[in-house]
């Protein structure tokens, strides 16, 4: 329908895998797995429940009756509830032993944690075809010569392989978080209503072995190995936002990347992919703008905010439980990995086809280059007989003289000729000139970039399977 609003999440940046995770299909016939999982183990465990009626269940799991669901919560003011019956008309021999024991947050919470583990590897399978996609930029330009900048100014030379590096290594570092976050995921079990577990104790006539044993069994058919040892209602909300702050971390990473590209395209040295068909401006036909990198940094603006929601959350709950999670869970959780995952499909598009102008980069580098080379020309001067501290305030002075040529007339950099005009220096133009070969002054950058591949990404890289995939921009 085109008159009601929806998130352009959902019909412009988020892949439809993600938008299935955060689907009401992902999240019912998860409410419909763990009822037959708490029935199973409740079987095992010694309760009469019969094969019948978890073959009834498990026949009717993704059949889900949303109308009848919808008719049962205006009368119900429940969801939980509400799915309870309509499962229940769907399976008439098994309706008497669904949610038997259990209270709303069973399958409200476990399902929250389930859907969010799963969100989390499809996060971490782009996070790793990023990683791999900008190593291959990064070894290609190793050696190419670029200016570094510290407070926007020229500082000294860097390469752009050596460049790329660095936003690779805060890649890295979101996906160290990200592991253990995934490696730490506990579903939050069955434990009643306010977390003693009484009902379940109930049920199997005081038997804490069988209690124990109930949300053990549970974790494991539903592909968990722990749950939280301890709980009110719900497991506790810093866990929602841990989870999030990984997403915050990946959208501060993506944003510097963004940022930079912006740069990099202002200053014509690299540039995002343009499509042959892709207007740049409704009025100015001739612009090329960062677009795909300007919706990064707007996503991770939104992404690094939301993070402060379950941080709220999780300060503020009272007790045992509240309900005034519920509704900001239901928006802040979703969206955040919907656009942590739009963020990250636009990052992975950029990465792969990333245009670098090698020519624009050199004449940067050349124009500056004078400047930086002066240490190396004073050392030089001082090898043909020259006094340091006299040569030092004489390039101080050519210096002071070419910049002003640069900033106030507009003319090109001549502080080499103006050197080799001066007889102090005792040097030629052509020897001169010798001193500013650029690779000359990039440090290890290349051999730094080859290390941190091979010692840092590939040792990631090889423990884990990088499924590839092909992303289709929307806009």
């Amino acid at each position: 329908m085109k008159n009601v609003y929806e998130s352009p999440l959902n019909s412009r940046y988020a892949s439809n895998e993600m938008q299935y995770v955060f689907s009401p299909d992902m999240k019912f016939t998860t409410w419909r797995k763990l009822w037959i999982a708490l029935a199973e183990a409740e079987k095992e465990l010694g309760l009469n429940i019969t094969e019948a009626q978890i073959e009834q269940l498990k026949s009717n799991a993704e059949n889900i009756n949303y109308e009848v669901a919808e008719r049962y919560e205006k009368q119900f003011r429940h969801d939980v509830m509400s799915h309870v019956h309509a499962y229940g008309e769907l399976c008439p021999d098994a309706k008497g032993i669904i949610h038997l024991g259990a209270t709303s947050c069973y399958v409200g919470d476990n399902t929250d944690v389930i859907i969010m583990t799963e969100g989390l590897r499809l996060i971490k399978n782009k996070l790793l075809v990023l990683i791999k996609k900008l190593s291959s930029f990064a070894l290609e330009y190793r050696a190419m010569p670029t200016l570094g900048y510290t407070h926007y100014q020229p500082a000294q030379l860097v390469t752009v392989g050596k460049r790329a590096c660095l936003w690779i290594q805060e890649l890295l570092m979101d996906l160290e978080d990200l592991e253990h976050t995934i490696a730490n995921m506990k579903l939050l079990g069955s434990k009643g209503t306010t977390g003693t577990q009484a009902s379940f104790l109930n049920l199997f006539d005081g038997d804490h072995e069988k209690v124990k044993k109930l949300e053990l069994l549970i974790a494991e058919k539903m592909g968990f190995k722990k749950v939280f040892a301890v709980s009110g209602q719900t497991y506790s909300r810093k866990l929602d936002s841990r989870v999030l702050g990984v997403l915050s971390g990946i959208a501060q990473s993506a944003y510097k990347f963004g940022n930079d590209m912006r740069l990099l395209q202002s200053m014509k040295e690299m540039e995002e992919p343009f499509e042959e068909k892709q207007i740049g401006s409704s009025a100015m036909a001739y612009k090329r703008n960062p677009m795909r990198c300007e919706r990064i940094c707007s996503l991770a603006r939104y992404v690094i905010v939301d993070a402060i929601n379950p941080a709220i959350t999780a300060s503020t709950q009272w007790f045992e439980r509240t309900l005034d999670d519920s509704a900001n869970k239901r928006i802040s959780i979703p969206e955040a990995f919907l656009a942590t995952d739009a963020i990250l499909n636009i990052y992975i598009n950029v990465a792969g086809g990333l245009v670098v102008y090698p020519k624009v980069i050199a004449k940067h580098v050349m124009d500056e280059l004078p400047f930086m080379a002066t240490e190396n020309i004073m050392m030089e001067a001082v090898k043909h007989g020259g006094d340091r501290q006299e040569l030092h305030e004489q390039i101080r002075k050519h210096s002071m003289d070419a910049g002003r040529k640069v900033k106030v007339d507009g003319e090109a950099n001549d502080l080499i000729e103006r050197i080799s005009k001066d007889s102090m220096f005792g040097m030629s133009l052509e020897e001169l000139n010798s001193v500013l070969e650029p690779k000359r002054y990039i440090g290890r950058c290349a051999e730094q970039v080859e290390e941190f591949v091979q010692d840092e990404v590939n040792t990631v890289l090889a423990k884990a399977e990088v499924a590839d995939i092909e992303i289709d921009l929307k806009v």
